[in-house]
């Protein structure tokens, strides 16, 4: 008989669901961008933080290689369904966050699961995030303390999105929806 893979059929249909709904409030989040950029541009990496959440949830939640950057990529289609200006956005970013996610799963060789190995990651992301923004938002023509603003809440907008996936995480996992996979 042939090993069993590492994406089963069961891991597939979580990462399918969490990717669902993440994506769906990617999507609003999508929208949300256009009101964000054009009243309160220093504020964006609070919304661009929300896309750390498919990665999060899903390595929370089941624990294994490549959940991160497959649920982000499921929940870039269904923003993208939503959001279809955004699409190539949302794909780049699935890629990004999604690998970042892995590469920091992977320097531990997916065996540590702590709070902190998800913090690692979103403040990796919230660095790249702020160099990001900062350029393509054109934030060095506002006022100091928005520039300082900015570059803090891209920073600590996907560590508070990171505190909230993995609350979320525990809570699927504590309600049993990884019960059956076999511990990594």
């Amino acid at each position: 008989m042939s090993s069993a893979s590492r994406l089963s059929t069961r891991v597939l249909l979580i990462c399918a669901a969490i990717g669902v709904g993440t994506g769906i409030l990617g999507g609003a989040a999508g929208w949300l961008t256009l009101v964000v950029l054009a009243t309160a541009p220093w504020a964006y990496g609070l919304v661009l933080g929300s896309h750390v959440l498919p990665g999060i949830i899903a390595q929370q939640v089941v624990r294994r290689p490549w959940v991160a950057l497959l649920t982000h990529l499921l929940a870039a289609l269904v923003a993208s369904a939503m959001a279809p200006q955004w699409t190539l956005r949302f794909l780049g970013t699935a890629v990004l966050f999604g690998g970042i996610q892995e590469g920091v799963a992977a320097l531990t060789r997916y065996r540590v699961w702590a709070s902190a190995r998800f913090f690692v990651s979103a403040v990796i992301i919230g660095l790249v995030v702020a160099a990001a923004v900062w350029f393509a938002a054109h934030l060095g023509a506002l006022a100091p303390w928005a520039q300082v603003a900015s570059l803090v809440i891209a920073v600590l907008g996907p560590v508070a999105w990171t505190a909230a996936g993995i609350g979320i995480g525990s809570g699927l996992r504590g309600a049993g929806v990884a019960r059956g996979l076999s511990r990594r």
